[in-house]
C-alpha cells in the first residue's frame, strides 16, 4: 500500500465535532500506528533532505510530534513555537486573528539567528492562520522561511492563501 493512501486509511474522521456539520481529521489514530507514524516522517524527511534547513519550528502542539524526528533527521535544529506563557525566557510574539477573536503565538527572543532558512511544521492546514502567523513570527526573529509543511491539508477552506507568498507549501494527505 503506498504511503499516503496508508496514513489516510489511518485518520479518524469524526463526525460533528467540534460542531455539527464539521468532519474532524483526527491525527491521533495514525500518530499511534507505528507504519503510519513512519510513512509520515519519511515523507517530510523526503522533501527537505538536501534543502539545507537550519531550522525546522514545529507548532505546538502535534507540530512537535512531526517536527522534532524531521529536524534529527535532516539535521537541523528544532524551535518551538508556543502559545503564550509557555516559553520561559524573553519572547517574541505574533497575534492572529481566529473566527472569534484572537489568539498569539510565541518564540524566544534568540531562537533563530538573522538569514537562517526555516520551515514550519504542523499537522494541519485548515484556514492557514496558525502557520500563517508562525511564518511572520520568524520573519520578524530574522529567519528565512523556506516552506510550511502538513501531514493533514483542508483544500476547501484555501489556507494557503493565508501563508506568506514565495513559500513552498508542503502537505501529505489532502481533503
Amino acid at each position: 500500500m503506498e504511503s499516503i493512501e496508508l496514513v489516510k486509511e489511518k485518520i479518524r474522521n469524526i463526525n460533528d465535532f467540534p460542531v455539527k456539520g464539521i468532519v474532524f481529521r483526527d491525527i491521533t489514530t495514525a500518530v499511534k500506528d507505528k507504519q503510519a507514524l513512519k510513512a509520515m516522517i519519511d515523507f517530510l524527511t523526503e522533501k527537505f533532505k538536501d534543502k539545507g534547513i537550519d531550522y525546522v519550528a514545529v507548532v505546538e502542539s502535534r507540530g512537535f510530534i512531526f517536527g522534532s524526528a524531521l529536524a534529527y533527521n535532516i539535521g537541523a535544529g528544532c524551535i518551538l513555537i508556543r502559545k503564550p506563557g509557555k516559553l520561559p525566557a524573553e519572547t517574541i510574539s505574533e497575534e492572529y486573528s481566529l473566527e472569534y477573536g484572537t489568539d498569539k503565538l510565541e518564540i524566544h527572543k534568540d531562537a533563530i539567528e538573522a538569514g537562517k532558512k526555516a520551515i514550519v511544521i504542523d499537522d494541519l492546514l485548515a484556514t492557514g492562520g496558525t502557520v500563517g502567523a508562525a511564518c511572520k513570527l520568524l520573519t520578524k526573529a530574522g529567519a528565512k522561511v523556506e516552506a510550511a509543511a502538513f501531514i493533514i491539508e483542508l483544500t476547501e477552506l484555501n489556507g494557503r492563501k493565508n501563508l506568506p507568498s514565495g513559500i513552498e507549501v508542503v502537505s501529505m494527505v489532502k481533503y
